[in-house]
């Protein structure tokens, strides 16, 4: 039987700051002062409720950088800005991809990414990082005009998966999220390490077949 499994990236595919896990974060920008004049610390006021609408696609992510960044002493290219920082914030999860290269060998397993990402780093991720190597394809917020855990999120991405014989199967480091997953009537999976992926009973399955 076909199982669509999904993929959320920050603190999944991607090691990030935006980990749920503090103590799991990565930091991409603890050299932005030195090397483009930003304080981090007032760096992340751009990350306050009004970025739903960025992470949405009701605003570009250009636009919201050329309005934000002046108020934080960036005087530069906003294109430059976002390409040093999306640049350094793609730590890809090695260990989780290896772990995915197999599973995408097994019969009856379709892949996905499911993100909360505007359009210009959910190319990125596609394109450079390549990711469309490994996924069937990318279901990201503002591509959907919502984002996870609202249940258009979820509505949205079984449109494009159709219908399968099992409940999407989703691995995210958002407890919020998981519980709408489950809600909706998803398996939602709290991603923590490698372990949660690999050790999941339907995952290991297909894993053992494939070795």
């Amino acid at each position: 039987m076909t199982r669509a499994v999904l993929f959320d990236v920050d603190g999944v595919l991607v090691h990030s700051r935006f980990h749920a896990d503090e103590a799991a974060r990565r930091y991409w920008d603890e050299h932005l002062l030195a090397d483009m004049g930003v304080e981090p610390s007032r760096f992340q006021a751009l990350f306050d409720p009004s970025f739903e609408r960025v992470l949405t696609g009701q605003k570009s992510l250009v636009a919201a950088l050329d309005e934000f960044l002046p108020t934080v002493g960036y005087r530069g290219s906003t294109m430059d800005f976002i390409g040093y920082w999306i640049a350094r914030d793609s730590h890809l999860n090695f260990q989780l991809l290896e772990v995915i290269k197999q599973l995408r060998s097994a019969r009856g397993v379709r892949l996905y990414v499911a993100t909360n990402q505007e359009h210009i780093r959910a190319t990125y991720l596609w394109n450079e990082l390549k990711l469309r190597h490994l996924f069937d394809d990318m279901f990201y917020a503002a591509r959907f005009g919502a984002a996870k855990p609202n249940p258009e999120f979820f509505r949205r991405a079984e449109a494009f998966i159709g219908p399968l014989e099992q409940p999407p199967l989703l691995f995210d480091d958002s407890a919020e999220v998981i519980a709408a997953a489950n809600a909706h009537g998803w398996e939602g999976v709290l991603f923590t390490d490698v372990t949660d992926c690999s050790g999941h009973s339907w995952i290991a399955e297909r894993l053992s077949i494939v070795k």
